[in-house]
């Protein structure tokens, strides 16, 4: 697996100069963070060797790197979800790609189901735990200790620093925030009640199908990580009704210019 990582950082280095310090995940209906990155080069998935592929409408399929205000970024434009069919380790390609190339922090967007009853359907919340219910861990296997250490400490997934710092940007520019605990199940299909109410039970706020795989990969490896969901659909009793791909894309392309303002002005105090 570290060849296959150092073959994809290797092309990648061979196909552009600019060394990012940022990284960037971008998930569902939240790909618009791409209009404001100054682009210097846009590598799709599939030409980086041993990289895997976007499958999901949404997911655009592309690795940008190029400038985000002053700061040299890489952002996936499109995420890989267990799912689609891909094993724990190849979810942690990307991340450890990235960190490989020079990112000192990563950034990750989602879009969620809301099971806390305080929350509504376009709110942003602001991660602060998480919950894996995924039927595995991307750290799963042999470890390498140049990528990081067997037995990692998980005390602080989303960094405390930059929670309040995003906290602080939300309130100068009047957006109304959520602060709270993202579990993570495998998909595809969306909850059923008895789903939610159990992943509620369990201490979650949200519920999606991505981010902490990302996050367990750059902890790992001591890359600090920032997290926000947009609530897309709601999962508590007496909210919950049919929700199609198309609605949590609608949704999330609604509040996208509130995620991506906290973003960008968090990215330049870093």
């Amino acid at each position: 697996m570290l060849q296959k990582i150092k073959e994809a950082v290797e092309y990648i280095q061979g196909e552009v100069d600019l060394v990012p310090e940022v990284g960037i995940v971008l998930g569902t209906g939240l790909g618009g963070l791409v209009g404001d990155i100054e682009i210097e080069k846009a590598i799709p998935y599939r030409d980086i060797p041993n990289f895997p592929v976007s499958t999901v409408e949404g997911h655009s399929g592309k690795l940008i790197f190029g400038k985000l205000g002053s700061k040299n970024i890489v952002a996936m434009q499109g995420r890989f979800h267990y799912y689609e069919g891909y094993e724990f380790q190849q979810l942690a390609i990307p991340i450890r790609v990235m960190k490989f190339l020079g990112i000192q922090n990563l950034f990750v967007s989602n879009a969620s189901g809301g099971v806390n009853p305080n929350f509504e359907i376009g709110d942003l919340m602001i991660l602060d735990d998480h919950v894996n219910l995924l039927p595995g861990n991307p750290l799963l296997g042999q470890n390498y200790d140049e990528l990081g250490p067997r037995f990692p400490d998980m005390s602080e997934p989303y960094d405390r620093a930059m929670i309040a710092k995003a906290k602080e940007i939300a309130s100068t520019n009047g957006i109304a925030t959520q602060t709270g605990t993202y579990a993570v199940v495998s998909g595809p299909c969306l909850e059923t009640p008895a789903e939610y109410r159990y992943i509620f039970n369990v201490g979650a706020d949200a519920v999606g199908m991505s981010t902490v795989p990302e996050v367990i990969t750059a902890r790992h490896m001591g890359i600090p990580c920032f997290a926000i969901s947009i609530i897309t659909d709601l999962g508590v009793p007496g909210k919950i009704v049919k929700v199609t791909h198309e609605d949590v894309q609608k949704v999330a392309e609604e509040a996208e210019p509130k995620m991506t303002l906290i973003m960008k002005e968090l990215i330049a105090t870093i």
